[in-house]
């Protein structure tokens, strides 16, 4: 349980208030009441104040031992060098440590380390050259060694552990954002798939690389490292820093040794092991390495292709140069996360396993900025402790918007901003807690869209708040005077009040030590054009969120320039007198969407229109097209409005316009020249998705017509737009030869051309298909799998003959053991499908009774609902 801080001490606020309270009445009537009824009275509010406190009382205890300190440190963990193998039968690590502490502050005479399941075969204390074996007591999950005598802040001590890591035992769930917590993970290490490659890689975040290593587990400890592995020797190893030599041993093993000669954090830690290509590259001379697997080498020199750019961008917008000696990226399979920033290692999930076809459409840059980001905002400069995970994930969750800023331009950027923002407040209707959060239950908790887009969120309003330049040399004051070290919040508010000389504690407190956002309410009264009133409200809950003091923009159209003005809100309800001089009947609030905020008004169809129409800002625009396609599509001219959204020079809104066309088709009559601006865009959209969308559009039109433009479209180099035009022609039952374009089709990989395939077998009912269907199954992973698991459950609903047995299971497990929530889920409904047949609602409650995940669990809760209530 999450306890909310504004709402805690609320509660003690209103005792004391009471408190305070409750003899004032009584000392006021002294002189009125008799002796004997005073007696009874003051007796009355003894019992009633100590009533309160033995409520009270426990609830403030419960709270102080709730609390998530940072780690205390009893030892400065100096330096772990790691020397590993791997038993690939049992998947376990055998190894052996050396470790070199020196105490922090107090003497010390026990050594307590971290070390998740493993068997500990000897402790040695390596002292003047000698070895002594030194007493311990193990639990299972931390190692007491006591020492032989005190130790001070002036010695140093080193020890040699040689141990058995076993990281499948005791596994533990994760969070949303990673799944599972063994470490380190042994992928098909028996070759038993033939369709996956056997691989080993960690994940050592929040503190789960003591799973593979002992150590002391936690965010603000540094440590430098070396860690030799030996593995085979077709195999390459990837691991912190710089290989400093390998070693092909005599019985077909090599022996690679990696040193990491800077200190960082120990779950930033990592090792991984496969049969990789490596993809050399450069940023100004230092080593920039891209690995994937064989098949994906090509596609990967395109997906990657933007990262020496990057390290670039950021270590100038930063004026921090890159801070470490190499950047290596590696995509894996079956990755427990989306991502993960080890230290000159970013891993990837396979998704980014793309062929060179596929890659021309990446969309991966946003994930990849976001672990590049946390070399400097995240491991160089580090979170002290889980609470205060934000001080990483908001910083990175932002350098996506930084990235498509520089990269793609302002509007792609405020796109993803909103986008980011609406994942927030979709979360937020089922929790809204404390940014930085000292009273979670789990580290995995703060895992959350609070730590990552809302934390995002709050340093773009911050950067609009101070500006560009007071900005970025807060952050550049930050990374230097914390440099190799850990963090809590207030380091960072105090490098902004230090650059811009402003005290910022009511910023920080509001949106980082406080949990919620502002709903407003606004209204502008146009009856002075010279003047116009602005009145905004405050309309959130004030017993649990803050009443928030906001700056914030107004902006206006004259004689074609936009012209801005800030304000500042810092009441429940305020007016503001725009002075806007010349004459306007519009006026925007907000109209970038920067503000963190719920926001409600009533704006007419008019208004829409001319926002539309004047607004320099895309997503300023893309909203005015929402809302008249989605609120005043009656109005006689929003349809020619969304025609002309075909010509903007926002791609996103050109692909709105699409959407919003096909959902409304008696507008395709009404917006002149339609069929021909369609194929114009069909043909020279910059944009693929444009594309896509203008081929579904002309398949709706005239299918027969453009049957010839979609078979050309089908060898289109862009997925998007060949599956797009698969999927148009096979739909067309006129098309006489839809078997054999189907069935050229069968052997391509890409879900954007194998679900036009599926769909073409399962409207038309066409069976024997049943082989196919299984080997896709095999073949997709991630978010491909997601899409593929309908069409495979559907497939084998309408053909039971052909191996539902087969179907059943293989639902079954993938919704039991899959990494991701999402295929979990995916899976779970597919399984849905067969709920009548024998056994498959006991798999089903099953698979419910062991979901851990909280998305996963609702889902699963609401397809079952009807039989849970019958028992």
């Amino acid at each position: 349980m999450d306890f909310n801080k504004p709402k805690a001490l609320l509660a003690i606020s209103i005792f004391l208030i009471w408190s305070c309270q409750s003899s004032k009445p009584v000392s006021d009537q002294v002189a009125e009441v008799p002796s004997s009824q005073l007696e009874i009275e003051t007796n009355r509010s003894d019992s009633n104040d100590a009533s309160q406190l033995k409520e009270l009382i426990p609830a403030l205890e419960n709270r102080i031992a709730s609390y998530k300190a940072s780690d205390t440190r009893y030892f400065d963990l100096l330096h772990t060098a790691l020397d590993l193998s791997f038993d690939y039968q049992k998947e376990w690590v055998n190894g052996v440590a050396v470790l070199t502490f020196k105490p922090y502050f107090y003497p010390q005479r026990e050594l307590v380390l971290d070390a998740q399941d493993f068997d500990i075969h000897g402790f040695l204390l390596l002292e003047k050259g000698k070895e002594s074996e030194l007493n311990f007591r193990y639990n299972g999950q931390t190692v007491t060694a006591y020492l032989p005598q005190t130790y001070t802040s002036k010695d140093t001590i080193t020890v040699r552990i040689k141990y058995t890591a076993k990281p499948n035992e005791n596994p533990e769930l994760g969070s949303a954002a990673i799944t599972d917590t063994k470490g380190l993970y042994f992928i098909n290490a028996r070759g038993e798939d033939p369709n996956k490659p056997t691989m080993i890689w960690t994940q050592g975040e929040s503190e789960h690389n003591s799973k593979w290593f002992p150590t002391i587990d936690s965010p603000n400890e540094r440590m430098t490292q070396e860690i030799k592995m030996t593995v085979d020797k077709k195999l390459k190893t990837i691991s912190n820093g710089l290989l400093k030599s390998s070693k092909v041993n005599a019985d077909g093993t090599r022996t690679d040794h990696w040193v990491m000669d800077l200190p960082h954090a120990p779950y930033l830690a990592a090792v991984i092991v496969g049969d990789f290509v490596e993809i050399k590259d450069n940023w100004e001379g230092m080593p920039v390495s891209y690995y994937v697997e064989k098949e994906f080498e090509e596609g990967a020199k395109t997906v990657f292709q933007n990262t020496p750019e990057m390290i670039g961008f950021f270590s100038k917008i930063l004026c921090v140069r890159y801070p470490w000696q190499k950047y290596d990226q590696v995509v894996v399979r079956d990755f427990v996360s989306g991502a993960m920033e080890n230290t000159t290692i970013s891993v990837f999930m396979e998704d980014l396993n793309l062929d060179a076809r596929a890659a021309i459409d990446s969309e991966w840059d946003g994930i990849i900025a976001h672990e590049l980001f946390h070399q400097w905002l995240g491991d160089y400069v580090t979170n002290e402790s889980w609470a205060n995970l934000t001080l990483n994930e908001a910083f990175a969750n932002y350098s996506e918007y930084l990235w498509f800023e520089y990269k793609d331009g302002k509007d792609d950027a405020d796109m993803h901003h909103i986008s980011e923002m609406e994942m927030y407040f979709d979360e937020s209707k089922e929790k809204q807690v404390d940014l930085i959060r000292f009273y979670h239950n789990d580290s995995e908790d703060m895992f959350d869209s609070h730590s990552y887009a809302k934390g995002g969120r709050i340093l773009h309003m911050l950067r609009r708040h101070i500006g560009d330049e007071a900005f970025f040399a807060g952050v550049k004051l930050y990374l230097n005077k914390h440099a190799f070290s850990s963090v809590e919040v207030h380091d960072l508010r105090l490098a902004f009040e230090e650059v811009t000389g402003q005290d910022l504690n009511w910023y920080f407190n509001q949106w980082f030590l406080s949990s919620g956002h502002p709903t407003l309410e606004y209204e502008i009264d146009y009856s002075q054009p010279g003047n116009l009133l602005l009145t905004v409200s405050q309309k959130q809950d004030l017993t649990s969120t803050p009443l928030y003091k906001i700056p914030f923009k107004v902006s206006w159209y004259h004689e074609g320039k936009r012209h801005e003005k800030e304000l500042v809100l810092d009441k429940a309800w305020q007016q503001f007198a725009i002075e806007n001089k010349v004459p306007l009947k519009e006026l925007y609030f907000d109209e970038a969407m920067e503000l963190l905020a719920e926001k409600k008004s009533s704006r007419g169809v008019d208004h829409f229109k001319k926002q539309f129409s004047i607004s320099s800002l895309g997503v300023s625009r893309f909203e005015a097209l929402d809302s008249l396609a989605n609120i005043f599509a009656d109005d006689p001219e929003v349809a020619s409005l969304v025609g002309r959204a075909l010509n903007d020079p926002f791609y996103a809104i050109r692909e709105a316009a699409i959407m919003h066309i096909a959902q409304h088709p008696d507008w395709l009559l009404e917006i002149s020249d339609l069929e021909d601006r369609l194929l114009e865009m069909a043909e020279t959209d910059p944009k693929n998705t444009v594309k896509q969308g203008a081929i579904e559009m002309l398949s709706l039109l005239d299918p027969d017509k453009y049957a010839p433009k979609f078979m050309e479209w089908m060898e289109h180099p862009s997925y998007y737009v060949a599956g797009a035009a698969l999927a148009a022609y096979l739909e067309n039952e006129n098309n006489a030869d839809r078997v054999e374009i189907a069935n050229r089709f069968e052997s391509e990989k890409n879900i954007r051309l194998v679900v036009p395939v599926a769909e073409y077998y399962i409207t038309n009912l066409i069976s024997g298909k049943a082989e196919w269907f299984h080997n896709n199954l095999e073949l997709q992973g991630g978010q491909s799998l997601y899409y593929f698991l309908g069409y495979y459950s559907e497939y084998f609903v309408q053909n039971p003959g052909e191996g539902k047995e087969k179907a059943i299971n293989n639902l079954y497990t993938i919704a039991k053991e899959n990494n991701s929530n999402y295929v979990r889920i995916g899976a779970f409904m597919g399984l849905f499908g067969f709920i009548d047949e024998p056994g498959v609602l006991d798999k089903a409650k099953e698979l419910y009774s062991l979901e851990k995940d909280d998305l996963a669990k609702r889902y699963e809760e609401f397809f079952l609902s009807q039989y849970l209530e019958e028992n």
